[in-house]
This record gives structure tokens, sequence and C-alpha cells, in this order.
């Protein structure tokens, strides 16, 4: 397997696929960057000499930001949110979806599986 950035690439897929494992990798950049590196993107990357290798990750230090970096960055800006208490940052400490998307339904990807809270339905008065 072609090691990229600390990072295992698959190597049975084309090189524009396999670029896109990488954190901050999509399918655009992906492309981007074999184009730059001069790789053809549809070879499989197990096929890829080590100098394409050594150009393609020098391209990715030099203009992108990508794995650790990005993953750091990401980090500190919903830090940032956090410690200056707005409406983001409160979203974020709670849990709860950040984008305006409603609660009272669904958000089960944020908010984690169900809580049932018992009595819910209408206490009989005993008499």
């Amino acid at each position: 397997m072609p090691r990229l950035l600390g990072v295992d690439i698959p190597n049975d897929r084309p090189t524009h696929v396999s670029l896109t494992y990488l954190y901050g990798v999509g399918p655009k950049i992906a492309r981007e960057l074999c184009f730059k590196a001069g790789v053809d993107p549809q070879v499989k990357a197990r096929e890829l000499a080590d100098d394409e290798l050594g150009r393609l990750a020098a391209l990715m230090e030099r203009d992108y930001v990508v794995e650790g970096p990005l993953r750091r960055q990401v980090a500190q800006n919903i830090t940032r949110l956090r410690d200056i208490s707005c409406y983001r940052g409160l979203r974020h400490r709670r849990g709860l979806p950040v984008r305006g998307q409603r609660t009272r339904t669904n958000a089960r990807t944020r908010k984690g599986p169900k809580k049932t809270v018992a009595g819910k339905k209408g206490v009989k008065d005993l008499r």
C-alpha cells in the first residue's frame, strides 16, 4: 500500500479515488493534484513510482491543508466558538445540531440514541 502523509491509500483503486482517502481531499482536489503532479489519474495506486508519490506528497504539503494540520485547524475553530460562547459554540458544547436543523424529531446523529422519559403519555389518577 502506498503511504502519503502518514495514511495508507488503497492499492487496487485508481489514483484519483485513492487520494480521496486523505482527510481534506475530495474528488475535485484529487484530480487537481494528479494534474499538477503529472500523474495519470486512472493508473492504479500500486503502480505509482516513488518519484510520483514524492511529487504528490510535496505538492500537498506545499499547497493544501490536509490530514493532521486540517484536523487541528477544525478543532481550534470549534474550540474558539466554544470559548467565545456564541450560539454555534453553545450548540457544539451541548452536542446538538449547529446549522439550524430541527431537533424535536430527527437529529439522532448529534443527540445519540433515544432516552426514554417515563410518564409521558399521561398519568391516571389513583382515587
